[in-house]
């Protein structure tokens, strides 16, 4: 039997449309590190970046006081989106309520929050990029599971977010997990992989992924990125994988409106993107997708420039012209190498 303030806390996670919550003890993550290892093993390039993560297996070398990890599962795939973006931004992203403070996905986080606090609970979390290792937490706690390529999934499919606390009091709450794993030969999530980087189930080189590409990557330089031609018509983000997968079949039901999101889509197009005065960048684009950060809005552009060049149109001509005389010297030299580029082709 769980105690009786565990199951009030997933009473009140639900009560703030959570659609799921468990807790477990800070040592189950420590599985997590042989995770990690064996990642490094299989792709020893990985290193630099996945030795980061550590941390995550021993939370309290740095929380001392921790002892249980409260998880919740918040379903994404609700809102409505700008048909014309799809494909170019990942569907996360245009939903990400982790600092949208008119969002009340972000305003039902922070009253969860303060409902442990209330209970009398010291906590600790991280929103931008979770304090643990969120997919593996939540598959410990019996939430879902991880499929092939990588994401968590409950019965609804992946797209869904997942927030974790640690807390200072040992509890447990583990859900009796039934969702069937992905069948045996299916591969369509690593044929769907732009650029292999899903290359086994279960295995990906983040380096190589087109969300990290797009989005995380600081050194882009596109004439020479090995990658770039993969990209498609993505600027933020690659749904690729999810997209291909069946389990996420219909899952994304568009019942509700994201606050701001279709005038913010008005906005946005490749050439528009292209064509955008930096104050609007940075003041308006960025507080929206802040992961790319303030001083480095001019990633933007360089996307979209790429996008142009790997789905070419005589109309993108006009500003692709326009990008030539960008204040921004990694922009204006994009462009003319797209330009050379087309009268190559």
């Amino acid at each position: 039997m769980y105690s009786d303030l565990a199951v009030q806390i997933r009473n009140k996670a639900i009560d703030l449309h959570y659609k799921k919550c468990g807790i477990i003890k800070i040592s189950d993550m420590l599985e997590y590190a042989d995770k990690l290892r064996e990642r490094i093993e299989r792709i020893p390039e990985t290193k630099p970046y996945t030795e980061r993560f550590y941390s995550f297996s021993n939370l309290q070398s740095n929380y001392a006081w921790a002892k249980s990890i409260v998880v919740c599962v918040r379903r994404e795939g609700k809102y409505r989106l700008p048909k014309h973006l799809q494909g170019l931004i990942g569907k996360t992203f245009l939903v990400d309520y982790r600092r949208d403070k008119q969002s009340k996905d972000y305003q039902d986080s922070m009253n969860f929050e303060q409902y442990l606090q209330e209970k009398g609970l010291q906590t600790a979390t991280k929103r931008d990029f979770g304090i643990s290792a969120l997919r593996w937490a939540a598959y410990k706690a019996g939430l879902g599971i991880i499929r092939k390529n990588n994401f968590f999934y409950t019965e609804k499919g992946s797209w869904m977010h997942l927030e974790a606390w640690l807390i200072d009091k040992e509890l447990d709450l583990v859900e009796n997990n039934t969702i069937s794993r992905c069948p045996g030969s299916c591969r369509l999530c690593i044929k769907a992989c732009p650029t292999s980087s899903l290359s086994e189930p279960y295995l990906m080189n983040h380096s190589t992924c087109v969300s990290y590409l797009t989005v995380y990557k600081t050194s882009w330089d596109l004439p020479n990125e090995k990658y770039r031609h993969l990209t498609g018509s993505w600027i933020y983000g690659c749904d690729a994988c999810q997209d291909a997968c069946p389990f996420n079949h219909n899952a994304w039901s568009e019942d509700e409106e994201f606050p701001n999101l279709e005038e913010l889509g008005t906005h946005i197009s490749l050439g528009k993107i292209v064509e955008m005065n930096y104050d609007f960048l940075r003041d308006v684009i960025h507080p929206k997708f802040w992961t790319i950060q303030k001083e480095n809005v001019w990633k933007w552009k360089i996307n979209a420039l790429s996008a142009m060049l790997n789905n070419y149109k005589k109309s993108y001509d006009k500003s692709i012209n326009i990008a030539c005389k960008d204040e921004n010297e990694k922009v204006r030299e994009m462009a003319e190498w797209i330009k050379t580029e087309i009268t190559h082709t």
